[in-house]
């Protein structure tokens, strides 16, 4: 269809407009000028010359002629609309409006549920087995989440190709639009040129004749010259319905892209963010595990710390105890002095070397959260 090719023409269509009854004759009225030719600056120089050739073709004496005059044109307009309406009638958005609604509906069902919890992240503060129950329920409507999503992609992918069509569509209006035009130019220059040279030869001559037969001769080219005035009103109509079918194959044509960025927007952002916000959810709760695990080992480190100081001292304490029972020798109090000495500094060493790995494991769990911290925030963005 990008193809039609601009053709003027004498011979009506189908031979339909010269079977039509003839319109009742009216009187013949004086000439007036003319109304403001259409802007022929649009065309070409070759199209303004095929307008000027065609023109000087037409013979507004023939009925023929004036009766099937721009015809074909008129019926490539009257069957494009027929196409053009077909287009539209054809074209459902319900069904696809329905399927979008179904996905959102699920969707914020799914996160209603959750909402119920508290969000995403109070879901971990539930038990278990709600947990199991939302992976499961988000397994059944991932399944349908995809079906719809396939179903739409077909929905785009047909109208993708109805943008492409109403832009064919388009240009065709157009190639209508400027035939009709041309007809009428064609014929107002040949309309004018009838009533300022033939009309208005035959008007003087039955004037200085005076003649009746004279005077019937210039009124039937006066009948005539409206005849043909009528026809190219008619095509200036048809025009009409040319002009306006643009905006409408536009419009339409923009509804069909509107609804394909819908589901786009749908495809590409909505059902991801959704997955997305699960995906998130559940790392959370691993990390929430993983770090429980963690402050489990530091809690059952600092217990056996505690528990061995506490043997340590229980220990000096006897020993201690049992070094003052009875008389001894000097040598073995001093011995025992030395010992007690020692194991006093020991003490102080591994409580001061207690005490700076406490500090250090405490600065490292500082530095282990704020890094878990920034990459979860980094995530998130």
């Amino acid at each position: 269809m990008m193809n039609e090719k601009i053709e003027l023409t004498l011979d009506p269509f189908g031979g339909a407009a010269a079977a039509a009854p003839a319109p009742a004759p009216e009187p013949a009225v004086p000439a007036e000028p003319a109304a403001p030719a259409l802007d022929e600056s649009a065309f070409s120089e070759t199209e303004r010359k095929m307008i000027e050739d065609f023109s000087q073709k037409i013979d507004i004496t023939d009925s023929t002629t004036i009766l099937g005059y721009g015809a074909s044109a008129q019926k490539k307009i009257s069957d494009f609309s027929d196409t053009a309406l077909n287009g539209v009638r054809n074209k459902d958005f319900g069904e696809t409006g329905e399927m979008i609604t179904t996905l959102i509906g699920q969707l914020r069902e799914m996160n209603d549920d959750a909402e119920d919890e508290g969000g995403f992240l109070g879901l971990f503060k539930s038990t278990k087995r709600k947990i199991e129950n939302l992976k499961t329920k988000y397994d059944k409507v991932e399944a349908s989440v995809n079906d719809i999503t396939a179903n739409l992609q077909q929905h785009q992918i047909t109208l993708l190709k109805d943008v492409a069509m109403f832009d064919n569509l388009y240009e065709v209006n157009m190639t209508y639009f400027k035939e009709l035009t041309m007809y009428i130019l064609a014929g107002k220059k040949k309309l004018q040129q009838e009533k300022d040279v033939t009309l208005k030869a035959l008007q003087d001559k039955a004037a200085a004749t005076g003649l009746p037969e004279d005077a019937q001769a210039a009124n039937d080219f006066a009948e005539q010259c409206v005849r043909f005035e009528r026809k190219i009103h008619d095509l200036e109509l048809t025009r009409m319905v040319a002009v306006q079918m643009a905006p409408q194959i536009r419009l339409v044509q923009n509804n069909d892209t509107m609804m394909a960025e819908k589901i786009q927007t749908v495809i590409m952002n909505t059902i991801p963010l959704w997955k997305s916000q699960m995906v998130i959810a559940l790392g959370i709760e691993h990390s929430r595990q993983a770090m429980e695990a963690q402050r489990a080992v530091t809690d059952m480190t600092n217990e056996l710390l505690k528990k061995n100081a506490a043997a340590l001292h229980q220990a000096t304490v006897d020993i201690t105890r049992e070094s003052e029972r009875g008389v001894v020798d000097i040598e073995t109090l001093t011995q025992t002095n030395t010992e007690l000495i020692a194991t006093l500094d020991d003490v102080a060493a591994i409580q001061a070397e207690g005490r700076d790995k406490r500090q250090a494991a405490e600065a490292e769990l500082v530095r282990i959260e704020n890094e878990l911290k920034a990459k979860l925030i980094g995530m998130a963005q």
